[in-house]
């Protein structure tokens, strides 16, 4: 039987397995779906070596970009965006060959583009620098949006800290994504630390967390009438997109 999985680490939240097991059950797909909750990348070839019905895995945080490091060829957009989120494995002369996708992008625009395709000079705030922050990035230059970062960590002056974010900002930015995991179960009463009496009706908040369905980054938008998002959408579609790569 084929075996399609998902790596990372505390994958308690994950909806990847429920969704794979549903669609597989629904198309009567002979082939199943596994979580690789995994300390750390070093584990990742006795992984692979040790379970020789692996053909695709998904990859979540906190390792869509340092399993670039482990694979070997990546396609064009996961290489602009420095981000894997979908691993192909082939075999190729007796050994695997391991390509990554991001299909974090194609989950991402297509639920954000009808939201904001009439909000012309609209701008956004990304929180994060990780893996799935750059996957935003990569969109919001697609579609001509200027954004900015911001961490709890900035390593220059084109990342705000959290401290820096003020009304002006939140004025000038009406498109706020959360793509950390703060606030994603089990630490679901957590949320970004934003001037939240700052938002307007005029916003939208986007948050990639599914899990819970409405976070309270969500729940304090909501508050002030803001448009909220959460990330099950996205989720949705960019396990579709991996399944029609896993399958070419």
């Amino acid at each position: 039987m084929k075996t399609y999985g998902l790596i990372g680490k505390n994958l308690s939240h994950t909806y990847s397995p429920n969704y794979f097991g549903e669609k597989f059950r629904r198309e009567s797909i002979n082939a199943n779906y596994r979580v690789f909750d995994i300390s750390d990348l070093s584990k990742f070839k006795e992984l692979i070596d040790g379970n020789p019905n692996i053909k695709g895995l998904n990859v979540t945080i906190p390792y869509k970009k340092s399993i670039c490091d482990y694979i070997d060829d990546i396609d064009p957009v996961a290489a602009l965006t420095g981000s894997v989120n979908t691993i192909r494995i082939e075999e190729y002369q007796g050994h695997k060959l391991l390509k990554g996708f991001n299909t974090d992008v194609i989950g991402f625009e297509e639920t954000i583009y009808p939201e904001i395709k009439s909000r012309e000079g609209i701008r956004a705030m990304i929180l994060g620098t990780g893996g799935s922050a750059n996957s935003v990035a990569y969109v919001m230059c697609k579609l001509g949006i200027e954004y900015s970062f911001v961490s709890r960590r900035p390593i220059n002056n084109t990342v705000y800290s959290y401290n820096q974010i003020g009304s002006e900002q939140m004025a000038k930015n009406k498109l706020i994504i959360n793509t950390t995991p703060v606030g994603m179960f089990p630490n679901d009463n957590e949320y970004p630390n934003i001037p939240y009496e700052n938002i307007t009706p005029d916003h939208i908040l986007y948050d990639l967390i599914y899990n819970p369905h409405k976070t309270i980054f969500m729940s304090k938008g909501l508050v002030m009438g803001a448009k909220c998002i959460n990330g099950l959408k996205m989720l949705e579609l960019q396990a579709e997109a991996s399944w029609k790569i896993w399958q070419k």
